[in-house]
This record gives C-alpha cells, structure tokens and sequence, in this order.
C-alpha cells in the first residue's frame, strides 16, 4: 500500500488559454466532454495472492474498507464522473459479487458481470467485454484500487488530444516504467529505449479502436498491446495525477495502514454519498458495554463484541465475533470467525 498525497497545479494540456475565452467556452465543451463517456469495464478478477489470507473466501474487490466494499468506491467515483453503467469482470469467488449486488445494481446503477472461467488478464478481459462495451468510448477502472484523483482532466484531455487511449499516471515508489513527453506515452518498460518516470495509476480512457487488437479468448495483458501501438503511431495519451490519495493494497499490513491513514486524517473522499462512512460501530452490532476500542477500529454488520473484550487498531468484518475478555492488537476478524485470547497481528 503507497498512500501518497500531494498539491500540483497544472496547464491543462500543457497549453495557457485566455481566461475570458475559457469562461465562454469551456463550461460548454467540458460538459459536453463528460456526457460522451457513460460505461466503464471494472476489474474486478484478480486473485488477490498479495492479500492472503484475506481472500481465502472474498475477492479483493469485495474487501471491505471500514465495512465498505472496496469496488463501491471506484463505482462512487465513476458515477460522480458522469459514468452510467458498469460491466465487471471477475473470477474468483464470483457468487460473492451476486450476492453483494443482487439486483446486479449500484445506487441504481446498472451493472453486468462477466464470469472469467479461466483468467484473462486485463487485454483479454477487455476484449471479453467487446459485446458490451459496444462502440462508444469507455473507462477502465481498477476495481482493487483506493483514490480520489479528480477524474475529469483525464476526461478532458482524452478529447482535447484526440487520443486511442489515455492513460493516468503517477509518481510512486512501486513503478516508473512509463515514459510521458509532451503529454504522450512515448515508452512503456523501455520497449523503445525511453527511460520511463511515471507508474500506471490503474483508470484509463480507451476508444473502442481497442478491440481490433485484441486477440479473442486469449490471456494477455494490455502493457504489450499498447507498447506495439506506440510503434505503430497509435496516440497513447497520459495525465499525471500526483495530487490527491492512492492506495494500492498490498498486504494484509497495508489493509490496516489504509484504515489507520483513513482515521488519521479523517479523508472521505468527495464522490462517497454514504451518509455514515467510516463505520466505526455499525447499528446492529451487539457489543458488551465493558468491550474497549482504541486507535482505528470497525465493527460490522451482525457483529458480537464479549464482554471485558478490548480492540486496539482492528477491524471486524460484518458477521465476525470477538469472545469475553479478547485482546485484539492490529488484527483482522473476517466474517463468521470469532477471535479469542491474546492477539497481535492476526487474521482470524
């Protein structure tokens, strides 16, 4: 997990504009802009090694973040942005996606799940969901990612430009392999002998030109797709986002650090309509009014909490318990297990 936070202010696409004639024009073309894309493709099929034991029973996307599903962020943040309907891909423990969302809705929102038998990875999911996405622009949107990047100057310069694809970048400590100049991806893992300085941020913007360069029913990421298209002239676009937060989830220590981040710095980002996030102690739960909770902590759903028990930085997912007089220290209780006794830094 990188949580990082930073200000910038940028030229939109590089350039200064008149600032009556952007009064008078860019309202208009802006909105015009954020109606043309309404769909985003969700990724929604990893495997999620990285967080084991948390996805023994849940996929990542489903983990929740003080008892928030973490999927419903990136479908918040889409919806704020104009998006409309969402087609997901997954793989792993897919029942449990129907049964977080049995209407196969969000907020209203339509949204169509496309089961991966076999994984795909993220060129050959896309080109998976070519039936759906149809032949208007779409985005493509990390469903196991965490940020509140502003959304819209991704938009807008995949337009502006009139780019294949644009892709949002960042500076982290994870990955640099991405060459950005004058607002074009010229290089991806030095393919073309460009060092690389940005990571990819996981949203992108794509024209459905995509398709006809993904082979059908094969695994394949879309990193050499895109890097054959460079050479081929292809207009690969990027924006870099280093304002904001991002939280990549690496580990079930990182799962806690972006509770113990969310806490710290009381973030709820803009685009969250959930009137009561962070659930601190959801309204059903049955706790011992001996029970003691320090730091950050979370009880879900259904959740029993014993008497004398105390929480110090643990969350405990809907339906999980924790016995009389239970010492949790930086602990995790999934659903339907019951922790008990002394614990420090356990997945129960």
């Amino acid at each position: 997990m990188r949580a990082h936070k930073r200000c910038s202010v940028r030229r939109l696409g590089g350039r200064m504009r008149n600032s009556s004639s952007l009064a008078r024009i860019w309202p208009r073309q802006r909105q015009r802009q954020l109606q043309m894309i309404k769909q985003a493709f969700v990724l929604g099929a990893g495997l999620g090694k990285r967080l084991l034991p948390l996805t023994e029973e849940l996929p990542k996307p489903l983990v929740p973040i003080f008892q928030k599903p973490l999927i419903t962020f990136a479908f918040d943040h889409l919806i704020a942005a104009g998006c409309a309907r969402f087609i997901v891909n997954t793989h792993l423990h897919p029942a449990c996606f129907a049964e977080t969302f049995k209407s196969s809705h969000y907020r209203d929102y339509p949204i169509e799940f496309k089961y991966e038998p076999a994984l795909l990875e993220t060129g050959g999911g896309i080109k998976n969901a070519e039936s759906s996405l149809g032949t208007e622009p779409f985005v493509v949107y990390s469903g196991d990612i965490l940020t509140d990047i502003d959304l819209h100057p991704l938009f807008e310069e995949h337009f502006r430009a009139g780019n294949d694809v644009t892709l949002a970048l960042r500076e982290t400590s994870l990955a640099s392999g991405i060459a950005l100049e004058n607002g074009r991806v010229i290089d991806i893992n030095n393919r073309y002998g460009h060092v690389g300085k940005y990571d990819f941020a996981n949203v992108s913007i794509w024209n459905p030109e995509i398709f006809q360069r993904i082979p059908p029913g094969r695994k394949i990421s879309f990193v050499p797709i895109l890097g054959a298209w460079i050479g081929q002239g292809g207009k690969i676009g990027g924006v870099v986002h280093n304002e904001g937060i991002w939280f990549n989830i690496g580990s079930p220590a990182e799962y806690l650090e972006v509770h113990r981040t969310i806490a710290a710095q009381n973030w709820k980002p803009d685009y969250v309509t959930m009137r009561d996030w962070p659930v601190l102690i959801a309204g059903d739960a049955m706790v011992d009014a001996s029970a003691r909770f320090s730091g950050f902590c979370s009880v879900g759903a259904g959740c029993h909490i014993g008497f004398d028990a105390v929480l110090e930085n643990t969350i405990v997912w809907a339906g999980g318990e924790v016995a009389s007089r239970g010492h949790l220290r930086n602990c995790v209780v999934r659903t339907r297990k019951k922790a008990a006794g002394n614990l420090l830094g356990a997945v129960v």
